[in-house]
């Protein structure tokens, strides 16, 4: 009996010993499992810290750059807007271009036209003479010598009777000379009898002759007015000394002289 008792004991015994021994393996077990576990963590969060340490500086980078490319942008205009806008400042500068030089072409026509305006008195170049329209006086005074082509006039200075084809009228020096009507200066000469002497077509044959003038305002080629100032009176030739300063004015029809007395408004 105490040897099958003490044996049951031991097989007990045994049984506890061997339960204890596969407790404590599965302990560990568990232990050492659980450590690799924790390890194999640590390892992946130590891999994963470096790859994040990796990425983060690239990722920097890459958002620095991108804020430069962005900042760059807002204050670099790209290709093709320089290219827009550069058509557009060079078609605004044709624009202007265009516009100035249309404003300085229409400037130089005005003044042209202004200058051609003066030049022929606005008559253009055909001249027309009508007797029943009449002439201004040339000046104001007396005529102390009438046209006289039927018989002859004494002349003072020259202390001789002569064919008279102007009239002689009375002036002071530096009195205005008036254009009689409109027409073109064709000469301008200086002889001893009438010193300088203006020639001027009025149209259909008719010539007007100014003589004793000083200081003429026109030239040769010039148009004039009714009414245009064309000079001055001089001093008097010594054909003229004794009857003083005055205007010698003659009127021509087709190179002959005619009383331009018959001529003149009243």
């Amino acid at each position: 009996m105490k040897k099958n008792g003490f044996a049951a004991f031991l097989r007990r015994k045994q049984y506890v010993i061997a339960g204890a021994i596969v407790v404590v393996a599965a302990v560990a077990t568990t232990v050492i499992y659980s450590s690799n576990q924790e390890q194999e963590r640590k390892q992946m969060e130590a891999e994963l810290a470096q790859e994040q340490n990796e990425a983060e500086p690239q990722a920097v980078a890459a958002t620095e750059e991108k804020d430069e490319t962005a900042q760059a942008s807002a204050v670099i205009p790209p290709e093709q807007d320089k290219s827009t806008e550069t058509a557009q400042s060079a078609e605004s500068t044709g624009q202007t271009e265009g516009t100035e030089s249309t404003e300085t072409a229409e400037i130089e026509g005005a003044e042209e036209a202004a200058e051609e305006s003066v030049a022929t008195g606005a008559t253009g170049s055909t001249l027309h003479f009508a007797p029943e329209d009449g002439m201004m006086w040339p000046m104001k005074g007396n005529v102390i010598l009438n046209y006289s082509m039927d018989s002859t006039v004494y002349f003072a200075t020259l202390d001789q009777y002569k064919y008279n084809p102007a009239v002689i009228i009375k002036g002071e020096i530096n009195d205005k000379v008036y254009s009689v009507a409109k027409g073109q200066v064709l000469e301008i000469s200086n002889n001893e009898v009438t010193g300088c002497t203006m020639t001027v077509d009025l149209g259909d044959g008719y010539h007007a002759v100014y003589g004793q003038l000083k200081e003429p305002n026109f030239k040769e080629g010039d148009y004039v007015e009714s009414g245009h100032v064309l000079g001055y009176v001089a001093e008097p030739t010594k054909y003229f000394s004794v009857e003083g300063s005055n205007l010698y004015f003659a009127l021509q029809k087709d190179g002959q002289p005619v009383d331009p007395v018959e001529f003149f408004e009243s």
